[in-house]
């Protein structure tokens, strides 16, 4: 794909993540792409720790058109997404020079990522996660946890690497890059590459729900926060954070054996529409029936009581999960919103406070979630507190 198709789907893409606008108007001139890039799907196999299922699993390979010998490497850690298909490797469309990418189709998070590093001279690869894109089968997702998303993203990385072998390159410095629910992940790969001796360049993640039962305490409105400082108010969650948990519920259901977890941790009332929604991600909801909000979705008194065995067994498995108390002996930064509508600050600071010196904190002032993501891949000093974006901070480690 050339320099200049890839900028023109960026261009169109901007305006989506910078809202409210807190970036200026995206400027190819200042941040368009130097390279042409091939896209790639690549497939493997992974091993679900949890069960022990060998699965087909894809993934994409961003490759910078004329480089040579040694190339530097982004592994790529996907958000949420609230659909079977919006992959990363479903960017191999744009070979049709006629398609277009849209927001409702396709994964314009890893288009930024692409146009960022791929665009730049680096290679990037990303895993499609179990329980998505083209070798789905039917089986549901891994939503934030840990074992298959590790495993998932250890062995797309693998595959990206001997892929670029195969083309002539060698994979040089690592770095690792990841939003949201792709930060957690891009957090526990992390972690997993470090305590193998595998060495990590730099790490960036944005928007990171490092305590998942904090978040969930959160989320469902059983826990909340003070104001970050400099401000005089806050959003209110999104809509879309109950389908979410549902997606999580399902997904710890699935993964450890909580046979009915989805029963017993929800309301009655909304037990039809979550079991259909974890089964076809289709929101396409009743009128007529109220819609959940994450405060209205649990069960009385989930985070007070033990209201079922498996949701005291869910809660247990969320702290053993968490990825908060790490002492990094890497570079990470972690970016965070100070409007960030999913994720409030203050969910950020445990693995600060915890992570060591080489942990850092950049918040993006009035930034939602989308666009403290947006902000620290093209965000300028004026944005991000006085530091530079990931790109500026990947290469000074080159």
């Amino acid at each position: 794909m050339t320099a200049a198709r890839l900028d023109g789907q960026v261009a169109r893409a901007y305006p989506l993540f910078n809202n409210p606008a807190i970036l200026p108007a995206f400027d190819a001139q200042r941040d368009g792409a130097r390279f042409e890039v091939d896209l790639h799907r690549i497939v493997t196999h992974t091993v679900v720790p949890e069960t022990g299922e060998r699965l087909k699993v894809s993934g994409l390979l961003a490759v910078p058109v004329g480089v040579k010998g040694e190339v530097p490497l982004v592994s790529w850690q996907h958000g949420t997404i609230l659909s079977f298909d919006q992959v990363p490797s479903n960017l191999t469309r744009l070979a049709d020079p006629a398609y277009e990418l849209t927001d409702a189709a396709d994964s314009l998070e890893t288009l930024f990522n692409v146009q960022r590093f791929a665009g730049q001279g680096y290679a990037v690869v990303a895993a499609d996660y179990v329980g998505k894109g083209p070798f789905r089968n039917g089986r549901g997702e891994g939503y934030a946890v840990k074992g298959v998303s590790v495993r998932t993203c250890l062995d797309m990385l693998a595959a990206g690497q001997e892929a670029l072998r195969s083309l002539g390159l060698r994979p040089s410095k690592l770095f690792l890059h990841g939003w949201s629910q792709g930060a957690l992940n891009t957090q526990w790969l992390h972690q997993a590459l470090r305590a193998n001796a595998r060495p990590v360049a730099a790490t960036a993640v944005a928007s990171p729900f490092n305590d998942l039962n904090e978040a969930w305490s959160f989320w469902a409105g059983f826990q909340s926060f003070a104001l970050p400082k400099g401000t005089t108010s806050y959003p209110a969650l999104p809509s879309w954070i109950s389908l979410c948990m549902i997606v999580a519920l399902g997904s710890y259901e699935l993964q450890y054996k909580l046979t009915g977890l989805l029963r017993s941790a929800i309301r009655p009332e909304f037990h039809d529409m979550a079991l259909k929604y974890w089964n076809d991600y289709r929101a396409e909801f009743d009128p007529g029936k109220p819609f959940p909000t994450g405060s209205d979705l649990l069960v009385p008194g989930f985070f007070e009581r033990a209201t079922d065995d498996r949701n005291s067994a869910f809660l247990r498995q969320l702290a053993a999960n968490r990825a908060s108390y790490w002492d990094y002996d890497a570079p990470i930064r972690f970016h965070y919103g100070l409007a960030d509508e999913a994720i409030h600050p203050a969910m950020v600071f445990r693995a600060l406070s915890a992570g060591g010196k080489l942990a850092g904190g950049i918040p993006v002032a009035g930034a939602s979630h989308r666009a403290t993501f947006l902000a620290g891949l093209y965000g300028e000093a004026s944005t991000l507190g006085g530091s530079e974006n990931v790109l500026a901070w990947f290469r000074s480690f080159r």
